[in-house]
């Protein structure tokens, strides 16, 4: 099953960042936030990506080009240009990387990738958001209800931390928990083929018309993800994720 990341938008409130580059690529652990995404779906054997780029796409094609520069120790020899890998890892993704414009919105990114997703089942998420999702668990809830789409509900992280209080005393302390009332979009998507018949243009954004037609028609299922789930929309989750990481407490660094 493929995996469409989308990875084209401007990513305006992480300004901080992105002034110079796509948020996708802003790093984590000095790795791109890319890296982070495809690793957790490629633990579950999820390892063949389309990346649909806009803002500074350039900068994705370079660092997939380069891919082996970026992730392994090599040997050059400067007479004739060749290059001695010293450790290939054990990286094996087929990854594309598709332009699908500057202004092109979710719904039209995912447009601009159907002749290559059409034909089978395929997983959707956006290029800045890590989870512990079960991808396989998530694939089998799919195709257990024959339905056009499921989206993935998660619980949002609080922006505050959460007190625990017994007459007045704070008996527990937790640093922002993810809230246990009201479920969002988290991002993690399963299609059919048919999606594509929802989506109109490039200005079609996929969180408006398509995703409520589907849900009007019973055609859009909720897989329900109790775990960790986080977003990098501004530089304090970006922060956040930095901070976890050098812990060595990152939940979504499911893969060791």
């Amino acid at each position: 099953m493929k995996v469409a990341l989308l990875a084209g938008g401007l990513g305006s409130r992480l300004s901080e960042e992105t002034s110079t580059r796509p948020k996708p690529m802003v790093e984590i652990g000095g790795k791109p936030m890319l890296w982070h995404i495809m690793k957790g779906y490629a633990y579950h054997g999820y390892r063949d990506f389309l990346v649909a780029a806009g803002y500074k796409g350039e900068m994705i094609k370079e660092y997939f080009h380069n891919f082996f520069i970026h992730n392994n120790d090599y040997v050059v020899n400067l007479q004739d240009g060749s290059r001695e890998l010293l450790n290939s890892g054990d990286i094996d993704w087929r990854v594309g990387v598709i332009e699908t414009g500057l202004k092109t919105m979710t719904g039209g990114r995912l447009l601009r990738l159907r002749q290559w997703l059409e034909g089978d089942s395929f997983m959707v998420t956006y290029g800045d958001g890590v989870s512990d999702i079960d991808m396989r668990g998530l694939e089998k809830f799919h195709r257990s209800h024959g339905k056009v789409a499921t989206i993935t509900a998660v619980r949002p992280p609080s922006r505050f931390g959460a007190l625990h209080i017994e007459d007045n005393v704070v008996v527990k302390f937790s640093e922002k928990p993810q809230t246990h009332e009201g479920w969002i979009n988290g991002g993690f998507f399963v299609f059919e083929p048919q999606v594509f018949d929802y989506l109109k243009d490039d200005a079609t954004i996929l969180e408006r018309d398509p995703m409520e037609r589907l849900a009007a028609e019973g055609q859009l299922m909720a897989y329900q993800h109790e775990g960790f789930w986080q977003p990098m929309d501004t530089l304090r989750e970006k922060m956040l994720l930095e901070s976890m990481w050098s812990t060595g407490e990152a939940p979504w660094k499911i893969w060791e």
